[in-house]
Order: C-alpha cells, then structure tokens, then sequence
C-alpha cells in the first residue's frame, strides 16, 4: 500500500489520572526521525515511545507531543484526609483556644480548608505511564490512515502521468519506422552526387550504421518496462518511496538517451513531454513512505 509521509493525528483520553492527548505531525524526510515532546513527570516513557513509533513506520519526520493535566481535585475524584496534619492542627488548635481563652474553638470545616489537609489519591505512575501508551497506539492508528488515504491520492497521481507517458510512448513507436525511413530519405537526397565517387556497398554500411544509432526503440521498450514496474511496486505493501524514486531516475535516463538520438522535431518533443511528466511524479515521490 502507497502510504504518505505527511499527515496529522490527535487523540486525547480522560480518566483517573487526568487528561492526556497525543499530537503527532509527520513530514517527508530520507530515514525516520522521531522528536518527542513529553511532560516532566513521563519524560522516562521516552524510549519506549520511540520503540512504538518505529515498529509502525519507516520513513518520515515525526513529531510526537505528549500533553498531561493531572485530575483536579474535587472533579470526579474521591478526596483523601492527611490524618497526620489533620491531627497536627487540632493539637494547635486547642493549645490556641486555652492559651487565649477563644470564645470561639476553630470548627472542622475551618481545620478541613487548611492547604494540605484534603489531598487528592495518589496517582497510579505505572497506570498513567500504560495508558500513554496505550493511546499512543491509537494514535498511530489514526496517522497510519491518514497516510494511506493520502498515500492513495498520490498513487493516483502518479498512475495519471503513468498512463500519459504510455501513451507518448505509443506515437512514438507507432511513428519509428517512418522516422528512420524518413531519414534514410534524407541522407540519400543529401549526397546526391557523393554516390558516383563512393563505393556503393560501404555506402550503404555507413546508412545502415547511422540508421542505427538514430533507432530509439530500445530506450521505447525500456520506457515500457520500467512503467510496468512502477505500476507493479505501487501495488506493494511495503515501504515504496525510495524503490519509486529509483524508478524515477531510470525513467529520466531513457527519456534523457531518447532525447539525444532523436532524428526529428516530434520525437524531441516527446521526449520532453516524458521528462516533464517523470518530474511531476519524482515530487509526488518525495512524499511516499
């Protein structure tokens, strides 16, 4: 499957230990190189974040931001009383209230708004760590798709300019024959009176021979093979990007030699309408995992 290196995927999750969302941002690039963002508190989950994201990718730069926000207390969590402060502040509180003789003792309400008295549970490290990675996981899943939608379109593009140079390459073959027959014309009326001065049969070698190098249809049938095989590595399922982008240089080769033996005006510009659309897609390649 043709997948994309550039595509966007979020995902969040709300539970016991807070809110946690993964962002994560891929583009185009030679090998794979992953930067991960992490809060403080995960910051030791950083290897393993970066062994999830390399069993799932090959290519690409990805940027990986974690964000965390711990519960806040008194939302959906079952507050936890420091009896050790607790029992601290009713010790001072009574020494207070005899000392000064307090017409009014400190009530429990006042004790319970002292900063430290309710405390939040203590959070689960290993189960917040696990859950990271867990939404990690769904994370990828959702880039992995939106590399392959985009991956498809590409691959789309690239058939379209497939099936265009089939097609230049079909007139040009249609028209060889002529072509060479065309020039032999030429030649012939060229030399004209050369013929009487010059030996008949070594004439007609240096035809044959020129004939020859003007005759482009090895590079044609080379342009056909290497069309099939573009078309044959776009159906893989594994990474095509840098495959394609070989096929791409060898494309440019023979459309590049087709050039330079041309013998007129009409295979020259066929030659060019070739590079053009080979260069359409090597920068669609340059996106492709």
């Amino acid at each position: 499957m043709t997948r994309s290196m550039t595509a966007f995927a979020r995902q969040e999750q709300n539970g016991p230990w807070g809110l946690l969302s993964w962002e994560l941002r891929s583009v185009n690039h030679r090998h794979l190189e992953i930067s991960p963002r992490l809060p403080e508190e995960l910051r030791a989950l950083e290897g393993k974040v970066r062994e999830t994201i390399q069993a799932r990718l090959r290519r690409g730069k990805i940027d990986a931001t974690l964000r965390w926000a711990p519960p806040v207390a008194g939302e959906n969590t079952a507050l936890q009383v420091n009896e050790d402060l607790l029992q601290e502040l009713s010790r001072l509180a009574g020494d207070l209230a005899d000392r000064f003789e307090a017409k009014a003792p400190f009530s429990a309400l006042e004790l319970l708004k002292w900063p430290g008295v309710l405390q939040s549970p203590a959070l689960d490290n290993e189960q917040l760590q696990a859950s990271a990675l867990q939404l990690l996981e769904h994370t990828l899943e959702e880039l992995g798709a939106s590399r392959a939608r985009e991956g498809e379109k590409l691959a789309g593009l690239i058939r379209e300019r497939l099936d265009a140079m089939e097609t230049v390459i079909s007139e040009v073959r249609t028209r060889l024959p002529q072509v060479i027959a065309d020039y032999r014309r030429r030649l012939e009326e060229r030399l004209g009176e050369l013929r009487r001065d010059m030996d008949p049969q070594r004439l007609e070698q240096e035809m044959v021979l020129f004939a020859t190098r003007i005759d482009v249809a090895e590079e044609v049938d080379r342009l056909g093979t290497h069309i099939n095989e573009v078309r044959r590595v776009l159906n893989g399922r594994d990474a095509v990007g840098r495959r394609l982008d070989f096929m791409m240089q060898e494309l440019n080769r023979e459309a590049n030699t087709l050039g330079s033996k041309s013998a007129d005006t009409q295979t020259t510009q066929a030659a060019v309408s070739l590079k053009v659309l080979i260069e359409q897609m090597r920068e669609q390649v340059q996106n492709i995992e």
